[in-house]
């Protein structure tokens, strides 16, 4: 799974500070992949259940195997670095990214671990971008949208 891959200084930078999932078996950098991806299904979608963090997953892997994104799951993540402009907002928002619902975050490391380790069906039908159904389209190019999925509309 070429996802996998890491980029050692973006996470010596970020993963000391956020509680890792446990996981028995898994590499250490099977494990950083859920994290970053928990942590992004978390932050975007804690309030839309599994379908919506499925989708998320689903958006940050359509990124990791396209190549105008970083190759790596942390890399897609971490894009941009921790000042706007960035690729997830609440990366860069200069918040702390610790998870604080307990549920939400069982939630998100255990649908991310089942979608590293079998790549699921695309929700998204090959979306690499999305918003939050409050706002317009922030984007300054015309996407193509592909489906909404609860509050968040998908595009490619």
């Amino acid at each position: 799974m070429h996802w996998l891959r890491l980029s050692a200084v973006a996470l010596a930078t970020v993963l000391p500070l956020i509680p890792a999932p446990a996981a028995q078996g898994m590499t250490r950098i099977s494990q950083d992949a859920q994290h970053c991806l928990a942590l992004a299904m978390y932050w975007e979608a804690q309030n839309e259940g599994p379908e919506g963090m499925r989708a998320v997953a689903s958006v940050v892997l359509n990124r990791v195997a396209h190549p105008e994104f970083p190759d790596t799951v942390c890399g897609v993540v971490m894009q941009g670095g921790e000042t706007p402009p960035c690729q997830f907002s609440w990366w860069c928002d200069g918040k702390s990214d610790r998870p604080t619902d307990a549920r939400a975050w069982a939630t998100a490391t255990r649908i991310a671990g089942q979608v590293l380790q079998s790549a699921p069906s695309d929700l998204t039908r090959g979306a690499l971008f999305f918003h939050n159904t409050a706002i317009e389209s922030p984007w300054r190019y015309k996407r193509q949208r592909t489906v909404q999925i609860g509050r968040h509309v998908f595009y490619r």
